[in-house]
């Protein structure tokens, strides 16, 4: 039978236990730094499900009404704002003949099922060749305009054809969205 006799040290068990902490905390510091600039890499390669530019947001179907209910309430902190969306085309008749409404339908009640038209007024040289209903993807800049008071008004820059997507329909504006000076 063996019997070991330690003595602890207690100055030099507190440093060892100080220096793995310290080389735990610099090696999560690592990883985490890596991820970051892993992340950051992804998101400047170009793979924008809308035309690739890290100037441009990409407005989705699950944040589109809380910015379209930002940049109504507050037009001049996004002026010049590039952004990314696809809608259908929508007219009504007191608008211009190089205007429509990029829009989309917003579901308000779920039983029964009622939705309204919500959209952005939007100007292109060509509106005239694209019909009403017609979905397309279009890169903009926002810039204030005048339709019964001042509204945004989308300076489109790009457009093209697209198929209905599969999320349609956006749902109302969260009460909690909190906005910023930049849409992303």
């Amino acid at each position: 039978m063996f019997v070991y006799n330690v003595k602890l040290n207690k100055n030099n068990l507190f440093k060892s236990i100080l220096a793995i902490f310290a080389i735990i905390c610099v090696a999560i510091s690592f990883v985490a730094v890596f991820k970051i600039f892993k992340s950051k890499q992804d998101d400047t390669s170009g793979s924008h499900d809308c035309f690739p530019t890290t100037e441009i947001a990409n407005i989705t179907s699950e944040n589109y009404t809380n910015i379209l209910k930002m940049v109504n309430e507050d037009i001049d902190t996004y002026i010049g704002q590039k952004i990314c969306f696809t809608g259908y085309v929508y007219r009504v008749s007191d608008i211009k003949e190089n205007e429509f409404i990029l829009a989309r339908d917003m579901v308000i009640s779920n039983s029964p099922k009622q939705s309204v038209v919500v959209g952005f007024l939007s100007s292109y040289k060509d509106a005239k060749n694209y019909e009403n209903n017609a979905w397309v993807k279009v890169t903009a800049t926002i810039e204030k305009g005048y339709y019964c008071g001042e509204v945004p008004i989308l300076n489109i820059s790009q457009i093209e054809r697209v198929n209905k997507p599969e999320n349609a329909e956006v749902p109302l504006p969260d009460d909690y969205y909190v906005p910023t000076a930049v849409i992303y």
